[in-house]
């Protein structure tokens, strides 16, 4: 990524007028577990051996059955959406995502989110913010990281709410 991150957002709501290239969040933390593991596999319909075999998984170089790359996305996105930093956000609107390593069952994952761009729409009541995302495990190492495309509210009030 070629955005440095330049303010750190504080707590609170942000429209796409108050942000700036550059400044970014962390969000808190969350452990991986097996329960999430097995969950993500029964609701996606992915029971890849890699995930719920421990000798399958460990005859292909890992210490045991890791997490699937979707459900590590899908965290990293509710990371963002529990922070004490809101976008005020109406949808996403898309994904550009790389697995970097496996993620772990029993790793802490945490993310940056940085404001990577902005841009205007035809409607003067929304913006698009293209946000960076470097998700890291517990050894400081980045396990996930990509962009999202979020269309965002302009001002302080979510059009239609």
């Amino acid at each position: 990524m070629t955005v440095e991150p330049l303010r750190r957002l504080e707590a609170g709501m942000y429209a796409y007028d108050d942000l700036s290239v550059g400044d970014y969040f962390d969000t808190g933390g969350i452990k991986v577990t097996e329960a999430h593991v097995v969950a993500f596999a029964g609701i996606s319909g992915d029971h890849f051996d890699v995930h719920i075999d421990d000798d399958f998984a460990q005859s292909h170089g890992f210490p045991g059955r890791i997490a699937h790359g979707l459900l590590g996305l899908a965290m990293a996105d509710g990371l963002k959406n529990r922070s004490s930093v809101q976008i005020r956000g109406i949808a996403s609107l898309g994904w550009n995502w790389a697995f970097r390593r496996a993620i772990l069952i029993d790793d802490r994952i945490k993310v940056r989110v940085t404001v990577k761009a902005l841009r205007t729409t035809k409607r003067p009541d929304r913006g698009i913010a293209t946000l960076f995302f470097d998700v890291t495990n517990q050894h400081g190492e980045t396990v996930q990281d990509g962009e999202t495309l979020l269309l965002t509210s302009r001002t302080g009030e979510v059009a239609g709410a």
